[in-house]
């Protein structure tokens, strides 16, 4: 899972961020005391690799391994003083060196490995650019791994499951080929244990510059790098080591801080084994939205390579006990409380996690996910133990929370899914509530909020980032599907919410008003209908379906549900134009009338802004604060109504479903969009202009405040990608007549923007900054920045997530010219109209469009 900030984000990896906080290093157990001193590692002799693969004797020269000594006898290699932990290997520690004893039945097993930092440095804020601004459960790698011996070496690789086969068939020897696994480390053989388990030093693998495991990305010095823990498990291996390094060299600004002084990380490593019975994946589809893996099949009989893609889940199975129609799983998903977490914030992370448990139901399990407390006294429970799914705490400033996950990259099983909150999203939170719904909720127009309320909008961020982790992607779509004019009904709140899903960024009820009586409770998200059917689609057992193939008749099914139902459906970005998937936004089938609706309770907010956010003996950094974000929420409010423009609808469907996939908006409601754009939006809004505020704030900046509000729509309309789609809107109408045009765009547009010179008044300053934009805005699209221009053009061009922006078609470019011609004779017939800063505008205008019309001049 972000240019603006986007928070509640998630990582796409299959190995991703663990959740975790800053915390002073777990002590070793009693029998292994950490290091008191620098670890000095042994000397290199000629048997060493150049990456430090492996310890002691090293495992070959840089030019490549040579032949390695003879093994040595057990117990002149762990010595009677080893600090021995058994498990799915042996670890020993002695004296300084790490050595993994390896049983001939883990060798060439798949495992994964997951580096995070258990504790590190955040950035130093009065030393700019040093330090990584790291915290503990900050993922630093993943990796998969498997263990091979040859001779008297065990190579370890990292294998990869990017193209498949079936082991059957014949092509299966090329794709083999073409999946030669990377060597991470050559590790000589030091000794054998008693049941033939090749015994190796692999101290470097975790305090020398190993690129895939490193924690730090600059230079470590392994003079003062050393591990501290190792502690073996079944399953899985725990190590932790210090490293110390430097950073690459600062560039820019930076720079001028001088040398990067070294940094120092307590990392740690899990190191797991993967289900040596791989879980039956289940096919992933579009129309719902889980994370998947994706892997390229060349076995099949579809004359092709066929993408097969897999959604990522915890396996759930069923036990033999039983409560009805439910079933209690073999093994529930745990999501345990990190110790570290406020005390009065633990109670609702439990009911963040346990708000869970109805969707699991409408997929058959009983208690599919439970909330515990982290065990006390168990000196080997670690939050970073990959066994552990946790929900962190992190003493971050930053505004935000992640919810990301590690998955089986053969089958997409998830393996651990831990949530990150960090400790200042309360403050995004309590203002996100405060702009939103202000209006309707007296309990937040004093700070601080009740603990009761905060308590509540932590219990919403836990629950969507743990949407994330249980598989599931943003449901942008979700907010759109219901009707605008629901959102006021009492009965219909109380029911369905005010956004079908958690996992949509629908966050407070800005559309409700003040008359409407909705309950305080139904303001804020909850898992909602389409949360449950995504969690059945996608975790219910299939019975007698023995192949992912096998599940797709009941898939599509399941999928075909969302026909009746508007709220299944599921986009995370819609590639028409956007409309229905907007960020931040609440009633968005019909955003003018929400937009609206919400501009009175912004309206209402603003008589609130000083009475919350000034208090005695404190500076107005809380003012300024709240003010900008309530003029914030504003634009984006006002920004999701240029999505009706050149936008569509989009139901994602399979190949035997009928009818559209994709349905412009038409063209009434377009029109009615930019009228109301030009209306409510590019007209001055007064109520957001309060002079009082600026006095205490600011010597200037109201001009730019509004300006840049205002800017953040025109920029959206004058998007490349809305305009390129107008003008093939038209060229594919039967009835030119019934669509919104580009020239129709840019003469609305014009006509608004511009109203005062065809009415014969004189304009403000906020209006002439607005009109000076507009023809920046032109000038750039015609003439594009150097830099522009070689990303390929203004904006992103609506398409989705990450697509490449769409270069303005010359068409488009055309009618914008055209557009300024217009202007221009307009501009001059209004000359010498006006007051004396109107008159000199408009000749500056005039001056303006010529140069852009022609450059040469």
């Amino acid at each position: 899972m972000n240019s603006r900030f986007t928070p509640f984000a998630v990582s796409l990896t299959a190995a991703a961020i663990f959740a975790s906080c800053a915390r002073t290093p777990a002590p070793a157990p009693a029998a292994a005391p950490a290091p008191t001193r620098p670890v000095t590692p042994a000397p290199q002799t000629p048997t060493d690799t150049a990456g430090g693969g492996g310890g002691g004797r090293g495992g070959g020269a840089a030019g490549g391994p040579t032949t390695p000594a003879a093994p040595r006898a057990y117990n002149r290699v762990i010595t009677p003083g080893a600090i021995t932990r058994r498990g799915m290997f042996s670890t020993h520690r002695v004296g300084d060196r790490l050595y993994f004893e390896i049983p001939n039945k883990e060798l060439n097993k798949d495992q994964l490995i997951v580096g995070r930092y258990a504790a590190a440095a955040a950035a130093d804020p009065n030393l700019p650019g040093v330090g990584g601004a790291n915290y503990g459960g900050d993922q630093f790698t993943d990796a998969t791994l498997r263990w091979d011996r040859e001779g008297n070496r065990v190579v370890l690789r990292s294998p990869s499951f990017a193209i498949v086969a079936d082991t059957s068939t014949s092509v299966y020897n090329a794709v083999r080929a073409s999946n030669y696994a990377p060597i991470i480390g050559v590790f000589n053989v030091e000794t054998y244990g008693p049941d033939s388990a090749a015994v190796v030093d692999v101290t470097r693998l975790f305090t020398t510059q190993i690129p895939e495991l490193a924690a730090i990305r600059g230079t470590i010095d392994a003079t003062r790098s050393f591990v501290e823990r190792a502690v073996a498990f079944p399953d899985n291996v725990e190590i932790e080591a210090t490293q110390t390094g430097t950073l690459p060299a600062a560039a820019g600004a930076a720079a001028a801080a001088g040398p990067r002084p070294a940094t120092s990380v307590l990392a740690h490593w899990s190191l797991v084994r993967l289900p040596e019975i791989p879980m039956m994946p289940r096919r992933f589809d579009e129309r719902v939205g889980f994370f998947n893996i994706r892997n390229v099949d060349f076995g099949t009989d579809e004359q092709r390579s066929a993408q097969r893609r897999y959604i990522t889940k915890y396996r759930l199975e069923c036990s033999d006990r039983r409560e009805g129609n439910l079933c209690y799983p073999k093994k529930p998903i745990v999501y345990y409380v990190d110790p570290a977490t406020p005390a009065n914030m633990k109670p609702w992370i439990k009911k963040a996690i346990e708000s869970w448990q109805p969707a699991f139901e409408e997929a058959g399990f009983k208690e599919g996910i439970v909330a515990r407390e982290a065990p006390a006294g168990d000196k080997d429970w670690s939050p970073e133990d990959i066994r552990n799914t946790v929900i962190r705490w992190l003493p971050s400033t930053t505004e935000n929370a992640v919810g990301p996950h590690v998955s089986d990259p053969r089958t997409g099983e998830i393996l651990n899914g831990s949530v990150r909150m960090f400790h200042n999203v309360q403050n995004l939170a309590r203002d996100w509530y405060f702009t939103q719904v202000s209006a309707l909720d007296p309990r937040v127009r004093t700070f601080p909020i009740p603990d009761s309320l905060i308590g509540r909008l932590m219990e919403f961020v836990v629950a969507h980032e743990i949407g994330h982790t249980i598989g599931l992607q943003h449901d942008q779509i979700g907010s759109s599907t219901y009707p605008a004019d629901s959102l006021r009904s009492k009965t219909w709140t109380a029911k369905m919410g005010h956004s079908p899903s958690i996992m949509d960024y629908s966050r407070f009820n800005y559309v409700a008003q003040p008359e409407d009586g909705i309950a305080l409770k139904d303001l804020i998200p909850r898992i909602g209908p389409y949360d449950k059917y995504a969690i059945m689609w996608g975790y219910k057992p299939i019975p007698n379906a023995r192949t992912p193939d096998a599940e797709r008749t009941t898939l599509e099914q399941w999928s075909r549900m969302q026909d009746n139902t508007p709220w299944f459906r599921f986009s995370a970005s819609n590639d028409f134009g956007g409309f229905g998937t907007q960020s931040e936004a609440v009633g968005d089938a019909d955003p003018v009338k929400s937009t609206g609706l919400g501009f009175k309770n912004i309206e209402r907010t603003m008589g609130y802004v000083v009475g919350a956010s000034t208090h005695a003996g404190e500076d107005n950094s809380d003012l300024k604060e709240l003010y900008d974000r309530t003029v914030g929420q504003w634009a984006t409010e006002a920004s999701h109504v240029a999505t009706l423009v050149g936008g569509g609808t989009v139901q994602y469907k399979s190949g035997s479903q009928p009818g559209a996939v994709y349905v412009a908006i038409t063209k009434p409601r377009q029109a009615e969009a930019v009228a109301f754009i030009n209306d409510k939006v590019f007209k001055t809004p007064m109520y957001l202009i309060k002079p009082d505020i600026a006095a205490r704030i600011e010597p200037s900046g109201m001009i730019t405040r509004i300006n840049n509000a205002q800017t953040r729509v025109l920029t959206a309309l004058l998007n490349d990608g809305r305009m390129n789609r107008l003008l093939e809107g038209e060229a594919l109408a039967t009835n030119k007549n019934s669509v919104y045009t580009l020239s129709g765009l840019l003469d609305d547009l014009r006509r608004g923007v511009w109203s005062e010179i065809y009415a014969g008044q004189s304009i403000d300053a906020f209006r002439r900054e607005l009109q000076s934009d507009y023809l920046t805005q032109i000038e750039r699209k015609l003439e594009p920045p150097a830099a522009a221009a070689a990303a390929g053009g203004g904006g992103r061009g609506g398409g989705a997530g990450g697509a490449a922006p769409t270069p303005l078609s010359d068409d488009a470019k055309s009618q914008l010219r055209g557009s300024l011609v217009t202007l221009l004779s307009d501009l001059k017939k209004a000359s010498g109209k006006g007051d004396r800063a109107t008159q000199l505008h408009v000749l500056g205008a005039i001056k303006r469009v010529q140069d852009i019309l022609d450059p040469k001049k």
